[in-house]
């Protein structure tokens, strides 16, 4: 049973085109693709006060890939996968931060996720869970999650970046563009990881192809579709 973790923001989330339309209108003027991470600071300071305000704001934030969020889900309850999916968002108006992005999750068809607000290190916390793997679109936080313990490290680099990528790879760091290049790695993994205790195992390096596991699972695909159980009888 595998064990993984998700950012949200970059991986999952288009966090940065639901930004740059906030600034834009914050700023009452158009920004191009690229462009907002060339704010000011009392710029920045601007939009996230306005973020910090709005409410739900972070309900409204577009999926990358929607239905890959719903495959992750189905592959997770068909494989008996454990996922926690990680954020550092900070503080919107309305509902917490943890509320907004289960929802937006089970919008997107992840029912009952598990989702962890993450103020510290993300190594800490993936050798805590004992993740055997996480993905995420911040170097830095990889590099801390290998550092920490045993957990693998997996890049979701959207835009080409060939420096970022040979840094990666040099770790040992899968380095991915889309999350439904992530999928059959993780199914592959389920096939290594048993096969490779006590070895060394570099995501780079990755061969093999994962059989197809017969089984269904205990409950229907939406969870919150089935009736409750019965009462027992005394």
């Amino acid at each position: 049973m595998l064990r993984l973790g998700f950012d949200v923001d970059g991986v999952l989330a288009d966090f940065r085109s639901a930004f740059r339309e906030t600034a834009a209108a914050c700023l009452r003027r158009r920004l191009d693709e690229g462009e907002s991470s060339g704010l000011t600071s009392r710029e920045a300071g601007k939009v996230w006060a306005h973020i910090a305000e709005a409410p739900n704001w972070w309900m409204r934030v577009q999926a990358y890939e929607p239905g890959e969020i719903a495959r992750l889900y189905a592959l997770a309850r068909a494989s008996r996968w454990e996922v926690f999916f990680l954020t550092k968002r900070p503080v919107s108006g309305g509902d917490p931060v943890q509320f907004q992005t289960q929802w937006w999750l089970e919008q997107q068809g992840f029912f009952l996720p598990s989702v962890l607000t993450v103020p510290g290190s993300r190594g800490e916390l993936a050798n805590s869970l004992r993740l055997d793997l996480v993905v995420d679109d911040q170097l830095v936080n990889l590099a801390d999650v290998i550092s920490a313990g045993p957990s693998k490290a997996m890049l979701m680099l959207r835009d080409p970046d060939e420096r970022l990528e040979k840094h990666a790879l040099d770790r040992g760091i899968a380095v991915v563009t889309c999350l439904s290049e992530v999928l059959p790695m993780i199914e592959r993994l389920q096939t290594i990881l048993p096969t490779r205790v006590g070895k060394p195992l570099r995501l780079r390096d990755w061969f093999f192809r994962k059989e197809k596991e017969n089984g269904e699972p205990v409950l229907p695909l939406n969870p919150r579709t089935e009736r409750p159980l019965p009462e027992p009888e005394a």
